[in-house]
């Protein structure tokens, strides 16, 4: 079992900047490659963001493309998603997730292919 933790939501208006954390316990960390998705109300859960095990790889959503940041700290087992000139359309709740498949080489881009989720953590970007 991998337990997650997010953190780092919040309010902020247009223009500003979160950073989301994802700590991480049970499993060994490195084992994971991590995603971040986010769900907005009457709207189905979208990728975000992934990093492989060792940070090499990382994949965005064209969306976020440019204004997000994924990475990840082994050593302190959490992942981390920088999100810099936030538009209202990000206002969601926002999740991060364990991949076996560590290399990122399956469906990273599909929530059906983590094996471990968060509680999530809500950003709510005002206008």
């Amino acid at each position: 079992q991998v337990q997650l933790v997010e953190s780092g939501g919040g309010l902020v208006q247009a223009g500003g900047s979160l950073r989301l954390s994802c700590a991480a316990s049970g499993r060994t960390f490195s084992n994971y490659a991590m995603g971040w998705f986010r769900q907005a109300p009457g709207k189905e859960r979208e990728f975000v963001a992934a990093i492989s095990w060792g940070g090499g790889r990382t994949y965005y959503a064209d969306s976020v493309k440019g204004r997000f940041t994924i990475s990840r700290d082994n050593a302190k087992n959490t992942v981390y998603l920088q999100m810099n000139s936030l538009k209202p359309e990000d206002t969601a709740v926002y999740y991060c997730a364990a991949d076996s498949n560590k290399d990122l080489s399956g469906s990273y881009r599909h929530s059906g292919g983590y094996d471990y989720w968060g509680q999530g953590t809500r950003v709510t970007v005002s206008s």
